[in-house]
């Protein structure tokens, strides 16, 4: 049917009894974003594309770059930059976050390379390591003669073929594991395959890596589901085990032996610890559990699921609509009778077994401090799993392996998957994520540094252009002053002398000088000073002399300071034209293809070790823009999108997020700021940068040339129900997939059901 996307989820439908949500298509379903994309100088093709531009309030086209870049010499000026974007009424498409990464905003390419490597070398390896054990008993049995246990690896073989492996031409993973994977065989022996041979090992170290994060869970709860190769159950072996017995196995004094147990089987006991106080939970609801299985009609519940299913493709939406209504209720209770059939099942085989002084049901009823007074208590437990099942133990729950236990060969002649259609082990995972070089690490230690180092370089600001136009300002205005300085004292003493000249010419001729006659001037001694008209006649000659010397050296000084200036003019012109240039001409790094922010990778285990968790979701991809081959910076760049518009210091990537855990971006929402800082009524967040939630300014002038540019802010809302819980994780801490149920399909559970009536029909006839 059209409504319903058959994907991963399916089959943990089928095998978990989990909720398959459907997609819903309704016309007044809001409409979300899509896809982004950026358009560079013109939006022309946009509608072409199918891309809508995003409008001011004036309803026009609005450049969110407006006015950041700089008209000075050698700068790149400004360009517009448009946002467009595609819509979609489907949640799982929907872009849930819009984040910025600047340049030098804090980021690191190497950062990530060493932590995947890391979480290789201390997580990925050891686990695999460790899990072999179990693989090779899922081997064992699917190839034994004995009947319980080949069924139960052939169940498992069967289900682990619907999860198909890319790298391996689409092979069912059931049969690849049943041959040697490439980490067994090594490098070397692996190497020296042909392509085809390789096709037939798988790289458990990549999927475990790489596949969809349900897919990975599953695989390793069916693997752990298929091991013990003994001809017994670990139920009837934990009954006769205690730990004195255990004590037997070893030699050496009391102290000695309880060092060797705890060694053994301490690590294991811990991880038990944390799953009994849930199974313990679910044994005390056992009075609810019988009223669920009495008051249950299963085959009216798988009625309306098959109804939902084979709804006609025609139906109207409120058909459809009222059969899904119907179709989740019925999957609910379905569930819950599952849950129901099995506490029920596996509490009475507990209350009727034995085991020292009581029965294995007030074994597992004792508390968790009872527990944790004793840890050795839960010894024997452990040693009545084998390897394979230890391995496994993070990966079932307590429940689901007695469940195991207590299915015998009829129930898995029952179970139906012909009609699970196999969906790739890699099914919703962008492996891109994994390719060398692709992906940048960011955290808050890393923006806090380079936010450090922005700070710095703008306080040195002032660098070798910045100097060299001050020396060059500084030695023109020295020589300006110290020229006007000379030319000013040469005007002073031209000035001095020629008035002197002036009164020894008038004093030879006789004229008369202030009121005095010549006669006068040396007749008076006073006047004189006892020089005689020669004296003076020498003077006025020197005079002269002098006078026409001083001339020159002005006109000189005059002549070379235009020089100078011309000169120191050309020069400055130059440089500053070939420094500014060099300096608005910035060479841009690669845009990561994808940016990730560390906290949302780290976790920490039980021993509160930090390790690296794989989450798809946590992953960003660079939003892309009209850049083209030939284009200005493609070969730097490539298509991703610049917000700067490739004319501002540094580039300002744009991120996108879709995260199913997280609430779509709802289309109508987006509304443009600019010149203001006040929050929309409204609103909360928009496009920000990365480790903030705040709509961040587009022309941060960090980040501009143009100082003064107005602030630019893209804000959004988000629709207020989240788009559903899918996505990878890979963690070595505790996972069970105890929610569902089991593995059990609802012939094996009705089966069940079906025993317990009897047995409590018995009981009453009895009494």
């Amino acid at each position: 049917m059209k409504y319903l996307s058959r994907t991963i989820i399916a089959i943990i439908l089928a095998v978990l009894t989990a909720t398959l949500l459907p997609v819903q298509v309704f016309a007044d379903t809001p409409d979300y974003i899509s896809e982004i994309k950026v358009y560079q100088g013109s939006f022309d093709k946009a509608a072409e594309e199918g891309f809508t531009i995003l409008n001011g309030d004036d309803g026009k086209p609005v450049d969110l770059n407006q006015g950041s870049g700089s008209t000075d010499t050698g700068a790149k000026g400004n360009k517009k930059v448009f946002l467009g974007y595609k819509t979609t009424k489907k949640r799982s498409e929907a872009i849930t976050d819009l984040a910025l990464m600047n340049m030098k905003g804090g980021y690191d390419v190497k950062e990530y390379e060493l932590l995947m490597e890391s979480q290789m070398k201390e997580q990925i390896i050891p686990f695999v390591e460790d899990f072999q054990a179990a693989i090779d008993e899922y081997r064992t049995n699917y190839n034994s003669s004995n009947t319980t246990n080949k069924q139960r690896a052939q169940y498992s073989h069967d289900m682990l073929n619907k999860l198909t492996d890319d790298d391996c031409g689409g092979a069912g993973l059931g049969d690849l594991l049943l041959n040697k994977t490439k980490y067994e065989l090594g490098d070397e022996a692996y190497n020296k395959l042909s392509d085809e041979e390789k096709k037939n090992h798988a790289d458990i170290l990549t999927i475990i890596a790489q596949a969809n994060g349900q897919a990975t869970l599953l695989f390793e709860n069916l693997i752990t589901r298929a091991a013990d190769t003994n001809s017994d159950t670990w139920l009837e072996r934990f009954a006769g085990t205690t730990y004195d017995n255990l004590m037997e196995l070893y030699s050496g004094s009391p102290s000695d032996i309880a060092k060797k147990l705890a060694k053994a089987y301490d690590d294991d006991a811990q991880t038990i610890l944390k799953l009994v106080s849930k199974f313990r939970a679910e044994l005390e609801s056992y009075d609810d559990a019988v009223e669920i299985v009495n008051k249950t009609d299963y085959e009216a519940l798988g009625n309306i699921v098959n109804n939902f299913y084979n709804l006609d493709e025609k139906a109207t939406k409120e058909e459809f609509e009222k059969a899904y209504d119907e179709y989740v209720k019925a999957q609910n209770e379905m569930t819950a009778y599952h849950n129901a059939v099995e506490t029920v099942a596996v509490y009475n085989y507990l209350e009727d077994t034995d085991y020292e002084d009581g029965t294995l049901l007030d074994f597992f009823l004792m508390s968790d401090e009872d527990f944790e007074d004793d840890i050795t208590v839960l010894y024997p437990l452990v040693a009545s799993f084998t390897k394979g099942q230890r391995a496994g133990l993070e990966f079932v729950s307590l429940k689901e392996m007695i469940v195991m236990s207590l299915t015998d060969s009829s129930a898995y002649q029952e179970y139906q998957i012909k009609n699970m259609e196999p969906v790739s082990i890699y099914e919703g995972v962008d492996r891109a994520i994994y390719e060398k070089g692709g992906v940048a690490l960011t955290s808050d230690a890393l923006r806090s540094d380079a936010m450090s180092k922005v700070m710095e370089e703008s306080e040195k600001s002032m660098g070798g252009l910045t100097i060299a136009l001050i020396a060059i300002t500084c030695f023109s205005a020295a020589s300006f002053i110290a020229s006007a300085s000379i030319a000013a004292y040469m005007f002073k003493v031209s000035k001095y002398w020629a008035r002197e000249v002036a009164f020894v010419k008038d004093c030879t001729k006789g004229t008369k000088i202030a009121g005095w006659k010549l006669a006068d001037f040396f007749n008076d001694p006073e006047l004189n000073q006892g020089l005689s008209r020669g004296d003076y006649e020498t003077l006025s000659t020197k005079a002269m002399n002098i006078s026409s010397a001083n001339g020159k050296i002005c006109a000189g000084l005059a002549t070379g300071f235009c020089v100078a200036m011309i000169v120191l003019s050309a020069v400055t012109i130059y440089i500053n034209y070939k420094d500014m240039k060099a300096y608005y001409n910035v060479d841009f790094t690669p845009i990561p293809h994808y940016m990730v922010d560390k906290k949302d990778l780290i976790g920490y285990n039980a021993k509160g070790e930090e390790i690296v968790l794989k989450n798809q979701a946590a992953y960003y991809k660079a939003a892309q823009s009209n850049r083209k081959e030939g284009d200005s910076y493609y070969k730097n760049i490539d298509t991703c999108a610049d917000m700067n518009g490739c004319v501002n210091p540094q580039w300002l990537a744009l991120y996108v997020a879709r995260n199913n855990e997280e609430s779509p971006i709802l289309a109508n929402s987006f509304k443009v700021v600019v010149g203001s800082t006040t929050i929309p009524e409204g609103y909360k967040t928009g496009i920000h940068f990365f480790g903030e939630k705040a709509a961040f300014n587009l022309n941060d002038k960090r980040y501009c040339w143009n100082q003064k540019a107005k602030s630019v802010m893209v804000y959004y809302k988000t629709d207020s129900i989240a788009a559903g819980t899918t996505g990878s994780n890979f963690t070595t801490g505790s996972i069970a997939l105890a929610g569902g149920g089991g593995i059990l399909l609802g012939a094996a559970a009705a089966a069940l059901g079906m025993n317990f009536k009897k047995r409590k029909d018995n009981a009453t006839q009895t009494v």
